[in-house]
């Protein structure tokens, strides 16, 4: 858990902390304060005797384990890389092309484990139902102060670090006719081509394809029903289907579909990238 909080502290690479029962319940100990301190119980860098009691005890712990951080996302590849080498901390990531809610089972299923997840990079209504469910810790970055209200939990125990745009993609070397908006991918030259990455009651990135097509049809954001019809319409002509989540590029130059709708990523101020 000291890893995770280092990363939390220092790059904002998390949405959520896991609870300190999944933490591998490794305490490091605090050289500000003379005292051990148990990084899995920790509510901020301060309350752990500092920035350098934090980096001692993840360096001690040696080990940071991360779950569904795809490394051509959100520049997280290269973050994992600069992270390690800066701080010689081992940086093991499981199920990279996972959905959210795959990381809050392996948060249940791995409890108590060594290989269970420090942090999760989830969607926020995924975020919001691991707080209701009891299974993150709270934990605020140094940086919490600058987050929006609306865009952390006021107990700590998620926050927003980045967002992103619903974008229709397509392979132009088998699209002869760009869709140009949602009411295209219904046409019958779009049959089997139409693909969203992933499960949306599982994959924050699929759900929100749904959102951003209920928009699109005279919904709001408090109705995401006529984005269901949508779907509901587009699986019936056989116009569209789910694939899993890998990334859209992956989806786009494989030919499994030649257009698919996902939220890329981009920072968002100074609790971004």
């Amino acid at each position: 858990m000291a890893a995770a909080a280092a990363v939390a502290g220092s790059l904002l690479l998390t949405v959520g902390c896991s609870s300190s029962s999944s933490s591998t319940g490794a305490t490091g100990s605090s050289t500000a304060s003379g005292t051990n301190t148990n990084w899995a119980t920790v509510t901020s860098v301060a309350a752990g005797g500092g920035m350098n009691a934090l980096v001692a005890a993840a360096k001690k712990e040696g080990q940071l384990n991360v779950i569904t951080l795809p490394s051509n996302w959100a520049n997280y590849g290269t973050i994992m890389k600069d992270f390690t080498a800066k701080y010689g901390i081992k940086i093991t990531d499981a199920n990279p092309d996972g959905s959210s809610q795959d990381e809050l089972n392996a948060v249940n299923q791995l409890k108590g484990q060594s290989r269970a997840p420090d942090v999760l990079d989830v969607g926020t209504a995924f975020a919001v139902k691991g707080d209701q469910e009891g299974i993150l810790a709270p934990y605020k970055v140094a940086t919490w102060s600058s987050i929006p209200a609306d865009a952390e939990a006021a107990d700590g125990t998620w926050f927003a670090d980045y967002g992103g745009y619903v974008a229709i993609g397509y392979n132009s070397a088998k699209v002869a006719t760009p869709p140009t908006s949602f009411a295209d991918l219904l046409k019958p030259m779009y049959k089997n081509e139409v693909a969203i990455n992933g499960n949306p009651t599982q994959a924050s990135a699929a759900f929100s394809a749904v959102f951003a097509s209920a928009l699109a049809n005279g919904g709001s954001l408090n109705n995401i029903s006529p984005g269901i019809a949508y779907f509901t319409t587009a699986a019936t002509s056989r116009s569209a289907t789910s694939v899993p989540p890998p990334t859209a590029s992956t989806c786009t130059d494989s030919g499994r579909a030649s257009s698919c709708r996902w939220s890329p990523p981009s920072c968002r101020g100074s609790s971004g990238c």
